[in-house]
């Protein structure tokens, strides 16, 4: 084992990181700090999955109570029942009424995880060699009461919001995405969001120290297209030249061989040209002849050969489901096919499901756009005040750190707030090493040592953006 040594209110980490036994925040935000991993461990403890036996609405009990008990009005507070989930939606008043809101916002269920493919149960959380182990470590339910935790923590300390702050959870941001557009038209009035989901600040490798933190001003577009292909079929003895299933295979596999223009726009390109400094000189060139130009095919290739990239320099599309036949000893009537896209922002799912099916190049396919709990939205405005705030709140708590906008490969509850022309901006303060990253997959973890400066964080920025 190293040794954790505990400066300027985090752990620095030489060697593996130790136990961590209670977060290290300055003194007069320690009960903060400890009440954010208290909350944290309740929550990731009760199993917030669709589906039978689905426990978001005790998660969000857990933080109504908690919001209560720190000076919220109950009647300032809503827990909504929807279908098998809730929303929760709470509001600390501010002193001028004709402003609109700051919104904080975030999310209470979690992806399912089996107890038998993980090393440990995931819905028992625990703290191992410096880290908070269990589903929605990271993906997102420390985020959300670090958020809890910060705005009692700001009460306690006597402030008072000009403007008023709303704190709201969806209950299905990992499914339908149903609640998050609920929540969105009701506080369709805000001012701006700030979206805690994710983990947005990088910690190097090797010393755990912090490298850099980007906030996300935009995101890609998800979309589902479903494709079909259809035959008479017939008795399975008399094979005919032409294949539902065959068909299929080889549409699929000349929609692999496409490629979508890549591009950029001034949110990627700020992350290329500022995350290069962090990478090995050969993903560095090509970050940086990719910010200056998107069609440097060198560049194009050297990106698109690491998962990490490909993400960020266009749309992608890839084959989540097949399904085809109908007996086992019957030529194949049907045979369907889920291809996920991920769309760059600019482009309408119509043009991006025309693309696939000139890909294809077969008319007796039929494609529909099959996307469910999702909008098209454009990128948030960099705002000079939000972009200011950002940049104090992660000075306060890591001095000297690099901050940048990025855009973001994957969808949230910002897209809803985006449709209805509210800027949403996400700004989750955990820092985390890019191999320890396994939100959605396996062994999920956070380091021990984000808390204390994420809640640094959040208090400047929450109390510089509602003042």
């Amino acid at each position: 084992m190293g040794k954790a040594l505990l400066k300027s209110g985090f752990l620095l980490l030489a060697g593996d990181l130790m136990v961590a036994q209670a977060v290290s925040a300055p003194a007069d935000h320690q009960a903060a700090a400890d009440q954010a991993l208290d909350l944290a461990e309740k929550s990731i403890a009760l199993r917030s999955v669709a589906g039978p036996g689905n426990q978001t609405p005790q998660v969000a009990a857990l933080f109504r109570d908690a919001l209560v008990k720190g000076g919220f009005a109950p009647s300032d507070i809503t827990i909504t029942p929807y279908k098998d989930t809730a929303y929760l939606i709470a509001r600390w008043p501010g002193q001028d009424p004709s402003l609109k809101p700051l919104v904080i916002s975030g999310h209470m269920d979690v992806v399912e995880a089996k107890a038998s493919d993980w090393t440990h149960d995931p819905f028992k959380p625990q703290i191992e060699n410096g880290y908070l182990l269990g589903r929605g470590s990271t993906d997102m339910k420390l985020d959300d009461t670090l958020a809890i935790a910060a705005l009692l923590e700001l009460k306690r300390e006597g402030y008072k919001p000009r403007r008023d702050i709303i704190i709201e959870f969806s209950g299905d941001e990992e499914t339908t995405m149903a609640t998050g557009a609920i929540i969105a038209d009701k506080l369709s009035k805000a001012e701006l969001v700030l979206n805690m989901d994710g983990a947005n600040g990088t910690l190097d490798e090797k010393t755990g120290k912090p490298d850099y933190f980007t906030w996300e001003g935009a995101e890609k577009n998800y979309a589902d297209f479903r494709l079909t292909v259809t035959n008479p079929g017939g008795h399975f003895s008399e094979p005919r030249p032409v294949n539902a299933i065959d068909e299929l295979a080889a549409d699929l596999l000349r929609i692999q061989q496409h490629r979508f223009k890549p591009e950029i726009n001034e949110l990627s390109r700020s992350y290329f040209l500022n995350a290069a400094r962090w990478q090995k000189p050969e993903m560095a060139a090509a970050m940086k002849a990719f910010a200056k130009n998107p069609a440097d095919e060198k560049a194009i290739r050297t990106l698109s050969s690491d998962p990490s990239y490909i993400g960020r320099i266009g749309t992608t599309c890839v084959v989540t489901m097949i399904e085809g036949g109908h007996a086992l000893n019957a030529l194949p009537q049907k045979a369907t096919a889920n291809i996920n896209c991920r769309i760059f922002p600019g482009h309408p799912r119509a043009a991006i499901m025309e693309d696939l099916r000139q890909a294809a190049q077969d008319p007796s396919m039929k494609i529909e756009d099959a996307t469910e709990g999702s909008v098209q939205t454009a990128a948030s405005p960099m705002r000079q005040d939000v972009v200011k705030a950002i940049e104090h709140g992660m000075q306060v708590a890591y001095p000297g750190v690099a901050v940048f906008p990025a855009l973001s490969s994957g969808a949230s509850d910002s897209m809803w707030f985006r449709s209805h022309d509210v800027p949403s901006y996400g700004i989750s303060p955990i820092f985390i090493k890019n191999s320890d990253s396994f939100m959605h997959g396996l062994n999920e973890r956070t380091p021990m040592a984000s808390i204390a400066p994420a809640l640094e964080d959040l208090l400047v920025l929450f109390s510089d953006l509602s003042h």
